[in-house]
């Protein structure tokens, strides 16, 4: 009796040791199911039996990317067609159906479906098509605005559009790299710093619902994602280069200036909103550069390279009020270089957006370019990696990410207060981890401003946590913390943290950008 108790208090042991490990080394995709629609890679693997081939013709290089209300995507191409899928949201996709809709553009980079039209962005141009006759096929082609300048350098890529709640589209506008010779000669020049760019490159534009094509902030290099938040403001995010430490989200309004000076080749032009620079600091760090640069203003969100995606694209907000998990109101971004998704928290501090991201998904098939929220509340994927590699086996295609209804361990949200900072999670957490200072390491940093490439990672400062608050529902945790600084990273690992079911958190890592510490908060 003795011996069969032990035996099977021995098997009860190993069945609970065995069930903590599977919590432990649970992985993304327990959570966030990746469905392939059509990738370059399935579709050359006649073995497959869970997806339908696309048509031998269709190279499906998704730049633009709309849900419709009857079920079907409409994705534009890089090559520039716009083709209609149904059958997307089985899973498996077995019964996918691809009906082209529009040619002969040039390069469309984003798509959206108003009032019965699908709207684009060119590279000279914002514009309406339309089936008029309803026969499936566009047979009309509306120019809505234009007159941004092209040098016909490859990179004066054009972004766009994204809608704002008051019916304004908005559009980016990539700067021209290095341009030299002929191409140098179709630029304007500012007369006062001497920076040369096609008219309006590198900066953000809005085009009323009567079409007029007003210039809003600049400052831009490479601003591939545009949304809009809940509230009805405008985002965009850029990647590292040339004046860009590293990929940042950043607020769009009316005078701001981000980062990329060559931007301010159009100041002096009639419409500009930014006037007055006469200097621009180089080679100082980032904080010191908003001091001595009054029109700079700083990203609501950096992204720390490498640690969270190398380069950033678009920007769909969770809207499904809960359909894709615990992160409702949150923005999603694209990452290119390592095929994935990034999350990210803003929060307003003295009325100013700030925030932190977080890892959220990895290894899609290909780099992410644009994301789309679907009628069921999950998520598709874009993917093309043309032009620059990026992980995966695939070099374009659809992908779609799925809740599977399991809430993931994560910190929810990361919130400033004016001595430390508030996490609150998806789930209660275990008491004696999180009361535990060692469960966290903090440190800050911030960025160089300057004309080279990217930056490191300077003025690295490790945060002292003094005292840890718990909530009596545990679900959120206070950090008491010394040395608190403005405009700069502040990096958090909470590796030792465990929930109430002794589940590690799927991803420790959070970053937040602090602009402003909070006042007058406990």
């Amino acid at each position: 009796m003795v011996m069969e108790t032990r035996l099977n208090l021995i098997i009860a042991l190993c069945i609970i040791c065995a069930s903590v490990t599977l919590r432990c080394e649970a992985g993304e995709e327990e959570y966030y199911k990746l469905v392939s629609i059509v990738t370059s890679q399935a579709n050359t693997d006649s073995r497959s039996k869970n997806w339908k081939p696309a048509p031998d013709d269709l190279v499906l290089e998704v730049s633009g990317m709309a849900t419709l209300d009857d079920g079907r995507v409409a994705v534009a191409i890089r090559k520039g067609e716009i083709w209609i899928l149904d059958g997307v949201y089985d899973a498996p996709p077995k019964n996918v159906t691809y009906k082209k809709f529009a040619t002969a553009l040039h390069e469309p980079l984003g798509l959206i479906w108003k009032d019965g039209a699908f709207y684009t962005t060119q590279r000279s141009e914002l514009t309406r098509i339309k089936d008029s006759d309803d026969d499936g096929i566009a047979d009309e082609y509306t120019t809505i605005a234009k007159g941004w300048g092209i040098t016909g350098h490859y990179h004066e890529y054009a972004f766009g559009p994204k809608l704002d709640h008051d019916g304004n589209m908005w559009i980016t506008l990539n700067i021209g790299l290095g341009l030299k010779g002929d191409l140098l000669k179709r630029t304007i020049q500012d007369p006062v710093l001497g920076y040369r760019q096609a008219l309006w490159r590198g900066w953000g534009m809005k085009i009323t619902p009567q079409g007029k094509l007003i210039p809003v902030c600049a400052g831009m290099r490479s601003p591939s994602g545009i949304g809009c938040n809940a509230e009805g403001d405008m985002f965009y995010t850029d990647q590292q280069g040339n004046w860009v430490a590293t990929n940042t989200l950043h607020h769009m309004r009316e005078g701001a200036f981000f980062h990329h000076v060559e931007a301010l080749a159009s100041m002096s032009q009639p419409g500009s909103t930014i006037h007055d620079v006469k200097k621009i600091p180089n080679g100082i760090p980032f904080p010191q550069a908003i001091n001595e640069f009054p029109q700079l203003v700083p990203p609501v969100v950096w992204f720390p390279y490498k640690k969270v995606g190398q380069s950033g694209t678009d920007i769909m907000l969770d809207k499904s009020q809960g359909k894709f998990g615990p992160f409702a109101g949150q923005f999603f971004v694209g990452e290119f270089t390592q095929a994935a998704v990034n999350r990210v928290f803003l929060e307003k501090v003295n009325g100013e957006y700030q925030g932190a991201c977080f890892p959220f998904r990895e290894g899609l098939a290909s780099a992410v370019l644009r994301l789309e929220q679907g009628q069921d509340g999950s998520m598709f994927a874009g993917l093309t990696n043309r032009g620059w590699s990026s992980l995966g086996q695939a070099s374009y295609g659809l992908q779609r990410l799925v809740w599977t209804g399991k809430t993931p361990f994560e910190i929810r949200e990361m919130r400033a207060k004016q001595d430390g900072f508030e996490l609150v999670f998806t789930k209660p957490v275990d008491l004696k981890t999180a009361e535990d200072i060692n469960s966290y390491f903090m440190k800050s940093y911030t960025y160089l401003y300057h004309s080279t490439y990217g930056s490191d990672e300077i003025q690295n400062k490790n945060l002292e946590i003094n005292h840890i608050y718990v909530s009596e529902d545990r679900k959120t945790v206070r950090l008491l913390i010394d040395g608190l600084r403005e405009l700069f990273v502040h990096e958090l690992i909470a590796k030792g943290i465990r929930s109430e079911d002794g589940e590690p958190l799927l991803h420790p890592e959070a970053y937040y950008t602090l602009n402003q510490i909070p006042s007058g908060e406990f």
